[in-house]
């Protein structure tokens, strides 16, 4: 870990992914006092524990943070994973961003006006402190009734990698959007596979990549006045990369509706009818990695926070960044994080002068 030099600072931010880093940029650029913690050893975010195959659906110009585009790949294709890392960790050192890591956050506390911030590397002290956890830590599996019966392996796509550990087994690939069809894409060139959605998957046309879509979703949310224009296609569509295209040549990309009910060898399908089973692979979402909130008494049952934009309503000081549509439209995307950080930023800057000021 790299040595702590400081333990005050105007700005805690609390994550150095995609979300940290953008916050970062601004808080540079206002030239305020900052330091971001990082639980993870190195450089990328979540994104260093993406699946193997993982690629972005928008090319690299849009899907980079601000400041600096993404550098496109030699081959112009959509940028890899691996990609993604490299830019970030680039994207580090671009902006020389005090980054402390590995260090991992243990409680947020009132502490005076301002907090204090207990780590395993010590305690911190900050005037305002923005929260960009993500939600990579924080796995979701709906509560399926029997799930603890079942005697056959369970993994969340939080924790995948590849298809071969389940080649020649019988998996159930649980929950649609995107991570949920490239998965099925991908296991069931060795496996068969069952795809479990709560409705029909929606496929976008084979025209629309991440861009268009994000393109779509900016219009649709600036139109505030005169009648509201028909929803527009939502980040859970599915886009047709080239794995899912492949599939649906195949005739994998056929869903049925969710099963009743485990069983210990596998489960039971509404109709009362049962399937053996060897493995279920939960591609069902996060919830946000806000744990360490939980002393400020403003964590919901859902772990989110209430906000105002991208403020903790009952916490002055405290934003959160980077989490989905409740901290800021496609605040959770490379491309619409940089909207939310300089929003907060801004705010932050006018609280720590107004702090100033009541001081004095």
């Amino acid at each position: 870990m790299d040595s702590l030099a400081s333990t005050a600072v105007d700005v805690l931010v609390i994550g150095a992914g995609q979300s940290g880093l953008a916050v970062g940029y601004y808080l540079r650029r206002a030239g305020l006092s900052f330091t971001l913690l990082d639980e993870q050893p190195r450089p990328g975010g979540a994104w260093q524990h993406g699946w193997n195959s993982l690629q972005l659906f928008s090319p690299a110009d849009a899907s980079s943070l601000p400041g600096w585009l993404m550098p496109r790949p030699p081959d112009n294709h959509f940028p890899t994973r691996d990609a993604v890392i490299d830019y970030l960790t680039q994207y580090e050192a671009r902006y020389a961003l005090p980054v402390q890591r590995p260090v991992r956050v243990q409680d947020v506390r009132r502490s005076g006006p301002g907090f204090a911030v207990q780590t395993d590397a010590g305690t911190w002290q900050a005037q305002a402190v923005v929260c960009a956890t993500g939600s990579w830590s924080q796995p979701y599996i709906p509560p399926y009734p029997g799930r603890e019966l079942f005697a056959g392996a369970q993994l969340h796509s939080a924790h995948y990698r590849e298809a071969a550990p389940f080649a020649g087994q019988r998996v159930l690939v649980v929950g649609g959007g995107n991570s949920g069809a490239q998965l099925l894409a991908e296991v069931s060139q060795v496996a068969h596979t069952t795809w479990v959605t709560e409705q029909e998957p929606r496929f976008l046309p084979d025209d629309v990549d991440g861009r268009v879509l994000f393109t779509q979703a900016t219009q649709h949310y600036h139109a505030q006045t005169g009648a509201a224009p028909a929803p527009p296609p939502t980040l859970g569509d599915v886009v047709m990369v080239d794995s899912v295209k492949e599939a649906r040549q195949r005739g994998a990309l056929s869903s049925v509706r969710p099963f009743a009910r485990f069983t210990d060898t596998g489960v039971v399908w509404a109709d009362g009818r049962e399937e053996a089973v060897d493995a279920v692979l939960w591609c069902t979402g996060f919830r946000p990695a806000l744990p360490f909130l939980a002393g400020l008494g403003v964590l919901q049952p859902d772990g989110r926070v209430a906000t105002t934009g991208t403020h903790a309503t009952a916490a002055p000081g405290l934003w959160l960044v980077g989490y989905g549509q409740w901290t800021g439209f496609a605040s959770a995307t490379l491309i619409g994080v940089g909207r939310s950080a300089r929003a907060t930023v801004d705010e932050i800057r006018k609280f720590l002068a107004a702090s100033v000021e009541a001081a004095g």
